[in-house]
């Protein structure tokens, strides 16, 4: 169940053949390589060049083989049967990242008036692998012109997606959906058509006695998780600073050096990553100041270093330091650039109330804050209306009260104010698609919550929030996952599952990938796989939202 390492696996074979060698992809295949592969170990396998299909002022070099990668797309087929009518290279392996039609190898065929083309393969790496458990689409605006259908380029782009992951795992799961959700019904029973129709794909002689189970889930049931800051490293460098296709751009930070203006972050190649992706900030400046100890140690330096500032300065006035350390100094940037963040914007206090919003129950306490949060001039825009969404998320009912922080944003000049109505009717507790007690208010264990003020024995203030996931999966490892709340596409299958595939319509979250990296460590007998349309910060989230609700309202009008 690792799917970096599936794709690891089709790209290293499509390379392997002896030879120079130019590697062709188009855009999609482009983000593909580069989540799993770093462009020097690509050349260490003889790739001489790696280059665009669509890019046509390439230079003719017959002497070379060309492998192509790409989507079965027909940009891309277009792009390739260019390629083969006026070939620049002398041999051609072409490997597509999905099923492709006859009709368009036909036509590949026909193309082939050179006879240039060696072999052809559907290698089934048609999507992003972010980590050995996460993967992603990178979609936005998954619904259509109503909340009960996908947008239909979305659908079948992650139709085609599943697919691949399927097959790329060698899985043919048993499927399970949200009930309330028609996009997630729409999705399971597709993809058990495909399952059924490419029967022999799917021929993988599963060795378990319990097939896999693929869960597929709605983001409207828990639209919290994407709205709150994060304090875990890599979810606070996403929601802080933006991570795209594990890219970081750093360009904006203050006096940042060049050759730190974008960096790279990936679990697979950086070992101080993956070692502390997961803990908090506090946590991350104490490995930091660790690994800063021990070269002063080794170098007999006594420089006097109290915080992430002074750490910094120690990284630029040792530059043996960043060779003995690899690509620690890269983490002192990026740390000291969340640590300026969190001073400048007042972020430990916002952070304090949406937990609070999140997780606990006193009306007039967080009230009072949060008329405080929104009159303070350190507190961003982003976070003052962060701050809202969540308010009207979790007293609905309080409609004079959300008016009258709704007019505060509008005084203070806050853009995108009308994301805060759109979200109550994307994802609010009126609409059919919230089925669980996000809020843990119902009942009367949500009775006794109200009555006892909150969460007691809580270490963290700021990560006392657990995204319904978590509890999701706590419930399918007990055996106590309700079967008419997720139910099967076909029969169902009352024992536990080994390989669990859970996929959220709407996107994922850092804190949600968190937490099913948790959750295998601590539950060996079951591995989780989490995928997404796309990975959500909050900047993202909300042009979900937006994307999605404008097709209706353009419906509408």
């Amino acid at each position: 169940m690792n799917v970096v390492k599936a794709v690891r696996d089709y790209i290293s074979k499509m390379v392997s053949n002896p030879g120079m060698k130019v590697l062709l992809l188009d855009q999609d295949t482009t983000s593909i390589v580069s989540m799993v592969y770093a462009q020097s170990e690509v050349l260490q396998k003889e790739v001489y060049l790696i280059e665009r299909i669509d890019n046509r002022g390439r230079e003719t070099m017959h002497h070379l083989k060309a492998v192509c990668f790409v989507r079965p797309v027909p940009e891309s087929i277009e792009a390739l049967i260019a390629e083969l009518r006026q070939p620049k290279y002398g041999q051609y392996d072409i490997y597509f990242s999905n099923v492709v039609r006859s009709s368009l190898l036909e036509r590949l065929a026909e193309a082939d008036e050179h006879e240039v083309v060696r072999e052809v393969q559907e290698f089934f790496a048609d999507y992003l692998a972010f980590q050995q458990h996460l993967f992603t689409f990178n979609l936005t605006g998954v619904l259509g012109d109503v909340p009960s259908v996908w947008s239909r380029p979305i659908q079948e782009r992650t139709k085609q997606g599943l697919m691949s992951v399927l097959l790329a795992l060698k899985k043919r799961p048993a499927i399970r959906f949200q009930r309330t959700s028609e996009i997630c019904e729409t999705m399971a029973r597709e993809l058990s058509d495909v399952m059924r129709t490419e029967a022999a794909l799917f021929d993988f002689r599963q060795p378990q006695d319990v097939p896999p189970l693929m869960l597929i889930l709605d983001r409207r049931d828990d639209p919290v998780t994407p709205l709150l800051n994060q304090w875990t490293y890599q979810a606070m460098v996403h929601e802080l600073l933006g991570i795209h296709n594990n890219r970081v751009d750093l360009s904006k930070v203050p006096n940042i050096s060049k050759e730190l203006k974008e960096i790279v972050l990936n679990a697979e190649q950086d070992d101080f990553y993956r070692n502390n992706m997961y803990l908090n900030f506090g946590e991350i400046g104490q490995s930091i100041r660790t690994l800063v100890d021990e070269f002063q140690k080794k170098t007999k330096s006594h420089e006097n270093i109290e915080s992430i500032a002074d750490m910094k300065n120690f990284v630029e006035n040792y530059p043996q330091f960043r060779a003995m350390s690899g690509t620690v100094s890269k983490h002192v940037s990026v740390v000291g650039e969340l640590s300026r963040l969190v001073d400048a914007h007042n972020l430990l206090d916002v952070s304090e109330a949406e937990q609070e919003l999140a997780c606990q129950a006193n009306h007039s306490e967080v009230v009072q804050k949060m008329r405080q949060l929104l009159a303070d001039q350190k507190v961003r825009d982003i976070d003052r209306l962060r701050l809202v969404m969540l308010y009207a998320l979790r007293y609905e009912r309080q409609d004079s009260t959300i008016d009258e922080f709704i007019e505060t944003l509008n005084r203070s000049g806050v853009d995108g104010i009308r994301i805060i109505p759109m979200l109550r009717k994307y994802a609010g507790a009126g609409t059919q698609y919230r089925s669980s007690d996000l809020f843990g208010t119902k009942g009367a264990a949500g009775f006794l919550k109200r009555m006892a003020g909150g969460l007691k024995g809580v270490e963290n203030i700021y990560t006392q929030h657990v995204p319904l996931l978590q509890t999701t999966l706590e419930q399918l490892a007990k055996g106590k996952l309700k079967d008419t709340a997720f139910p099967f596409v076909d029969s169902g299958f009352a024992d536990k599952p080994q390989d669990v595939l859970v996929f959220i319509c709407g996107g994922v979250t850092y804190e949600e990938s968190k937490a099913v990296a948790q959750f295998n460590d601590a539950n060996p007998s079951m591995r989780v796989t989490l995928g997404g349309t796309a990975i959500h910060n909050f900047k993202s989230f909300c042009k979900e939202i937006s994307t999605s609700l404008k097709k209706e309202d353009k419906r509408a009008a």
